[in-house]
């Protein structure tokens, strides 16, 4: 693809308007949104808002002039609209490790007789310690079960409690079949908590359409809502007053103001909660959703599997020979939004990217990702992040002691 037709591109792209709602440092062509999402203009204002006037002059009775004691059902209801939910299903709350250790304890016990908790090989490591943690806290009555991502269909068996699966491998950008997998796990009562921190707001989610019982996700990479910002989980009304919460905190009880000395869960999707939510975070995480009032999420699809194609071809274009190896070539519908390779010196690559104004991100043992996110990144940029990177592999530059280095967060 010629510079013409990229920059025609970037001149029909609906949601190049979005950009200028982003802060993002000049000089910089940021592709790890699926790390961590770019700063959203309207969170300064509201942070400043909540901590200067909200919390500096109103005080404690912003719980209730402000409103702070609903931020997590109102924040859950914008997050509900970006994953296909029903109203009522999705609360705002603690972080996606938390909220999986709350479903999967709660939905164990929705199939007594059975043991095993079925994962992936390709799933997110957290996860897997998560599910770990639990099976150890339930004195090791349970047996995790572990295969390849493409042999999770034939190991839905009747013997299965619970699956623990991610929607989009954090590795290699594959995406699971959710409706077909929920379906499957249904016609043999078991349940799938999905975790979807690599699906919302990178691409059209439907959980009321595909079935789904139970979903976890975090809220900082794809929706922006900034470093550790509180998580959501999402439980079908059907189940809602059938699981017992294992925290049960105040935020969950029946009547929390009540004091009440023993527990009494709150019905529906409240029981979920537990301690006092963080009120500036989860404001800031209010203020970046704003930005997805008027985003048609299949633009953001469509543009972001261009976008995926572009630096691929690029890639095959300028950087013949170089050691680099396509792990995400799997058709658009089996993928998520993000494009990874394999280098033996992925890692100092990676590093003299960034040097440059390259901003991926490196996964061990030798895994370079970049991230697509169409609301502030353009084809353009994608043309000159590939032209960046094959300089860097061309030359050399990577093969210099300070790319070599590692740091804490890689």
């Amino acid at each position: 693809m010629n510079l013409s037709d990229i920059k025609a591109l970037d001149h029909i792209d609906p949601l190049r308007r979005c950009r200028d709602k982003f802060q993002l440092p000049k000089g910089t062509i940021y592709l790890d949104g699926n790390s961590l999402g770019a700063l959203p203009k309207t969170v300064i204002s509201r942070v400043n808002d909540v901590v200067e006037l909200q919390w500096g002059q109103s005080l404690i009775s912003s719980w209730n002039t402000h409103d702070w004691i609903s931020l997590p059902s109102r924040v859950g209801t914008k997050i509900g609209r970006l994953i296909g939910a029903q109203d009522n299903t999705v609360i705002c709350a603690d972080s996606t490790s938390v909220n999986i250790f709350k479903l999967l304890s709660a939905a164990v016990r929705l199939a007594p007789n059975r043991r095993i908790i079925l994962s992936d090989t390709g799933n997110f490591p957290n996860d897997l310690y998560i599910i770990q943690g639990v099976i150890n806290f339930l004195d090791d009555k349970y047996e995790l079960k572990l295969v390849a991502p493409e042999e999770i269909e034939n190991s839905l068996t009747e013997d299965v409690a619970v699956a623990v699966l991610t929607e989009v491998d954090y590795r290699t950008g594959r995406r699971h079949n959710m409706a077909g997998l929920t379906s499957k796990a249904k016609s043999s009562d078991i349940k799938i908590i999905w975790d979807l921190c690599h699906s919302a707001g990178a691409f059209p989610v439907d959980l009321a359409e595909c079935g789904v019982e139970f979903a976890v996700g975090c809220c900082y990479k794809y929706l922006n809502g900034g470093p550790g910002a509180p998580a959501f989980l999402y439980v079908t009304s059907e189940l809602q007053d059938l699981i017992q919460p294992p925290l049960s905190g105040w935020m969950g009880h029946r009547a929390p103001f009540g004091f009440d000395l023993d527990y009494s869960p709150a019905t529906g999707i409240l029981r979920n909660l537990c301690g006092t939510p963080g009120v500036i975070a989860m404001s800031s995480l209010d203020a970046a959703l704003d930005i997805w009032d008027d985003i048609d999420l299949q633009d953001v699809r469509e543009k972001s599997q261009l976008m995926i194609n572009l630096f691929a071809q690029l890639v095959a274009e300028l950087c013949p020979n170089m050691g680099l190896s396509q792990i995400t070539s799997f058709p658009e519908e089996q993928r998520g939004s993000q494009i990874s390779f394999s280098h033996t010196h992925g890692y100092a690559i990676i590093q003299a990217l960034i040097d440059r104004g390259v901003v991926g991100d490196f996964r061990d043992p030798d895994i370079l990702r970049f991230g697509m996110t169409p609301l502030y990144i353009s084809f353009d940029e994608v043309r000159q992040a590939v032209e960046i990177f094959a300089d860097v592999l061309n030359k050399q530059i990577w093969d210099q002691p300070k790319f070599h280095r590692r740091e804490a967060v890689t």
